[in-house]
């Protein structure tokens, strides 16, 4: 399957495309564009967009929820440790919000370096932010959280 979001990810789009290729779809296509071409591509080529206005999975739903925290609920309602990352990410998206849970804000500051100095693009990102979001998934589960 085809996703596709807006470029220059940051915690919730990488959160978003580590969810999709470890547990959704393995060998997703994740594409990224400008935030004004996702819709069109969406549309085009039956891509399912996420984290941007008009996406499938937008920035922010209805219920406030982020494109992870979407996912997450939709697919997973009953992995406390993938609900509990869940709420991490959120807090870490969404800055007004921080304080949601402890580890909110290290992920808010890790997702700050993303970008051209650590990574040569998107897809390398995630690439390389996929340790983080394992190793965090993994403290989760054995804490039973």
């Amino acid at each position: 399957m085809k996703w596709v979001t807006r470029k220059r990810i940051h915690v919730n789009r990488t959160a978003t495309a580590w969810l999709i290729r470890r547990f959704l779809d393995p060998k997703a296509e994740i594409v990224f564009v400008d935030a004004n071409e996702v819709a069109a591509i969406q549309e085009r080529e039956n891509a399912i967009g996420f984290d941007v206005p008009g996406a499938r999975y937008p920035h922010q739903d209805e219920r406030g929820r982020c494109s992870f925290e979407q996912l997450v609920n939709e697919h997973f309602p009953n992995d406390a440790a993938l609900q509990r990352l869940a709420l991490i990410v959120h807090g870490a998206d969404f800055p007004k919000e921080i304080d949601i849970t402890p580890e909110s804000a290290g992920l808010w500051a890790i997702s700050q370096g993303f970008g051209d100095e650590v990574a040569k693009d998107d897809a390398e990102v995630v690439e390389r932010a996929s340790f983080i979001y394992d190793s965090l998934l993994v403290h989760l589960r054995r804490h039973g959280r």
